[in-house]
């Protein structure tokens, strides 16, 4: 517990360095250009020296991230022009669809990786091991959205599966904003199973399954060529040696003294594809104009929407930090020899 809260205690710490370079670096831009991403009406637009004014952005730096600071621990991150909203409320809005997405994709990443690179390891320099080794290096060497443009092609242009977007359709959509319909996570599948809106659950499924796919396919081909490479090496070991040995079944071997122990290292790695999932998953959202937070952090960023891409990065870093603390103390129940001080 001592230092889980260690841990988090470093957030602040993170979030402020971060925040001080961000805004640092708006520092090269002129007060008109710095005002302009505050803008939300024509008049406003028309009128920049008064945001200028209002926002300090003429006085020194320290005075500038000052005001900043003070506004965002009140909760105002400033307006976003990507979202035409609060940043706040675009975060509250659009990250539970994006930790839908990233829980759909996690379980079969972590799963299939280990599965694979178990029967990989098993098989050496046969011709299963080659053929799984050949599609881990293609996974791991496609872009995301060569992938999903891919994936778009054939399972919605070609063969009409799959929807082409991870939006509701239309119907739901109308019952998703109607009042009866109660939000209890944010997240459309878990709410409509709580609203008993069987076929909009079906419907948010369908739309799930190509962005849902295409992060599968990427990111476990790096759990596979973990395990399979760590595998191979607790293989070797004395102690397997020994266990088989004494006699025990080569299923026993492998499940209970060999892959136990090849499984440490993709704690870890499983935190980091965890990270990277509900960071943003920035490509994957964007190309199947998935609702989520990678979205609207490419849009702020392509906008020049400076309060949507510093709500944005301090999003990410608050993922970075409680993530890594929580995959640390897995790793320490994981490994009974691991000491946490």
């Amino acid at each position: 517990m001592v230092f889980f809260l260690k841990r988090l205690l470093q957030l602040p710490v993170v979030m402020l360095t971060l925040t001080l370079l961000i805004v640092g670096l708006l520092q090269f831009l002129s007060p008109a250009e710095r005002a302009s991403a505050y803008v939300t009406s024509d008049a406003q637009a028309r009128n920049l020296d008064l945001i200028i004014r209002d926002r300090g952005l003429d006085q020194p730096f320290p005075i500038q991230y000052g005001r900043w600071l003070s506004a965002a621990l009140q909760g105002d991150l400033g307006f976003s022009k990507a979202s035409n909203k609060p940043v706040t409320e675009t975060i509250r809005e659009r990250l539970p669809a994006t930790a839908e997405l990233a829980l759909a994709a996690a379980f079969p990443i972590i799963v299939c990786g280990i599965w694979l690179g178990t029967t990989a390891a098993l098989h050496k320099n046969r011709f299963l091991d080659r053929f799984l080794r050949l599609m881990a290096t293609a996974g791991f060497s496609l872009p995301t959205f060569v992938l999903g443009i891919l994936l778009l092609v054939i399972f919605y242009g070609a063969l009409g599966w799959f929807p082409g977007n991870g939006n509701l359709s239309v119907l739901y959509q109308i019952t998703l904003a109607s009042p009866e319909f109660h939000r209890y996570t944010g997240m459309v599948t878990v709410d409509s199973l709580l609203n008993g809106q069987w076929a909009m659950w079906l419907d948010a499924l369908h739309h799930l399954v190509l962005p849902a796919l295409t992060l599968i396919l990427t990111s476990s081909a790096v759990i596979l060529k973990v395990m399979r490479a760590q595998l191979l090496e607790v293989l070797k070991s004395d102690y397997v040696r020994t266990a088989r040995a004494k006699g025990l079944a080569e299923r026993v071997v492998i499940g209970k003294h060999a892959r136990r122990n090849a499984l440490l290292p993709i704690v870890t790695f499983s935190g980091f594809v965890f990270i990277g999932l509900l960071g943003g998953v920035l490509f994957t959202e964007t190309i199947f104009g998935y609702p989520g937070i990678g979205e609207w952090g490419g849009q702020a960023a392509l906008r020049f929407d400076v309060p949507g891409v510093i709500g944005f990065a301090l999003l990410n870093a608050v993922v970075v930090v409680v993530v890594s603390t929580l995959t640390d103390v897995l790793y320490g129940i994981v490994d009974p020899r691991v000491r946490f001080s």
